[in-house]
């Protein structure tokens, strides 16, 4: 492919990847506008609110000054004043990272990497810039710089794991030393253990949705949304959905989460006041759990398997080496603790902040906490599994090490 052709491919898929994040929103709030509203209102405030529940999604912030009329239902103070909103809807985000990781792939096939990265970069920054000065409004003012810079710098991260994964076997050599050897088990370790945890989280979660399937309809009934109204407020769960289960993955770290200031959810109890009126928080348990307790062992468990499953790639790595490998075994196991307290952290403090006025001001885990009670469960729980070589069955390893 010619540099031209690169370029343009390029900020074409850049485009594609913001057009798709923000039609997800403008698709059901256009439907509103003509069948609910006939066509009466401007169509503007439908587009700036799409591309607002957009920016939120990939965490930048946005300041809400509600009417008086809508401040007083809510019945929450200070509702009347400027509400600034941090908490991102990580569904946009991740939807824009897979985009991006796509991208990368394709920019990877080109022969042309380094102009394919930068025209999808630039393109990205341009658009989003663009997209987030089409949204300034007095009642509802994203930040620029965070619309610019924040989408922008989701799509490259997506971008670079798709280059990553696409140019591995040029950029990786078929063996590595002892310090490059216990580096990798860390990482692999370390991401292995995390993606357990979400994962168990995520089947968790829709345990509990479908648990409490009455009570999330009930919730819908009485919000008296309408049929287009009620299919926005469902995608604008599903785009909650990520942080919902981050949530979640922080209850089994023992550190649990808040719905408000003041409250708190996790295994060793529960304190929750006031819950806003989301159908999909209705199937958050609100009480204390007889063996809440037991879910501490999620997090263990899941470090024990990652280290379990680095150990073979190890002992493969460090075949010709003499002497002692405890030290690539104490780097492997421990390392694999900080790398996946590091990723929880990030990933806690990505699925908290502020979702409105009054006590909303703190929704979501602590990040400190959650990173280091992270760091130390699976930093132990790694260590032990490195350290037995307990054989997993060869699908199970072969999946957590990535191996095709």
């Amino acid at each position: 492919m010619t540099r031209r052709l690169t370029v343009l491919f390029s900020a074409l898929e850049a485009i594609v990847a913001i057009a798709i994040g923000v039609a997800i929103p403008l698709v059901p709030l256009t439907l509103l506008w003509a069948i609910q509203f006939g066509f009466a209102p401007a169509y503007a405030g439908f587009w700036r609110a799409a591309v607002d529940v957009w920016l939120l999604g990939h965490g930048v912030d946005v300041r809400f000054q509600l009417d008086a009329t809508t401040a007083a239902s809510l019945g929450l103070a200070g509702a009347d004043q400027p509400v600034v909103v941090t908490i991102a809807l990580l569904g946009f985000a991740l939807l824009t990272a897979l985009l991006g990781a796509r991208a990368g792939g394709r920019i990877a096939e080109t022969g042309h990497v380094l102009l394919g990265s930068v025209a999808l970069v630039v393109t990205a920054f341009v658009v989003s810039t663009g997209v987030t000065l089409s949204a300034l409004h007095v009642d509802a003012r994203p930040s620029i710089w965070q619309g610019a810079l924040l989408p922008t710098l989701t799509l490259a991260v997506g971008a670079g794991i798709g280059l990553l994964a696409a140019l591995r076997p040029a950029l990786l050599p078929a063996a590595g030393a002892l310090v490059r050897a216990a580096i990798g088990g860390a990482l692999r370790t370390g991401a292995a253990a995390v993606a357990l945890l979400l994962g168990v989280s995520a089947i968790t979660v829709a345990l509990l949705v479908i648990g409490h399937y009455g009570q999330l309809i009930r919730l819908y009934e009485a919000l008296h949304t309408g049929v287009v109204g009620g299919l926005a407020l469902t995608l604008g769960q599903l785009a909650l959905l990520p942080d919902v289960v981050i949530w979640a993955a922080s209850w089994f770290t023992g550190s649990g989460f808040a719905l408000g200031a003041g409250s708190h959810v996790s295994p060793l109890g529960t304190a929750v006041g006031p819950v806003p009126a989301i159908p999909l928080l209705g199937a958050i348990p609100t009480g204390d759990l007889a063996f809440g307790f037991a879910g501490l062992i999620v997090p263990v468990v899941a470090g024990f398997l990652a280290g379990a499953a680095a150990r073979p790639a190890l002992d493969r790595a460090l075949a010709d080496r003499e002497g002692s490998r405890w030290p690539a075994l104490l780097a492997t196991g421990l390392g694999g603790g900080v790398v996946g307290g590091l990723l929880m952290g990030l990933l806690a403090w990505a699925a908290a902040g502020s979702a409105g006025p009054g006590r909303l001001v703190q929704v979501g885990p602590d990040p400190l906490a959650v990173g280091l009670t992270s760091a130390a469960e699976i930093g132990v729980a790694a260590l032990i599994g490195v350290a037995t070589s307990i054989r997993l069955p060869g699908r199970l390893a072969r999946g957590m090490r990535g191996d095709q």
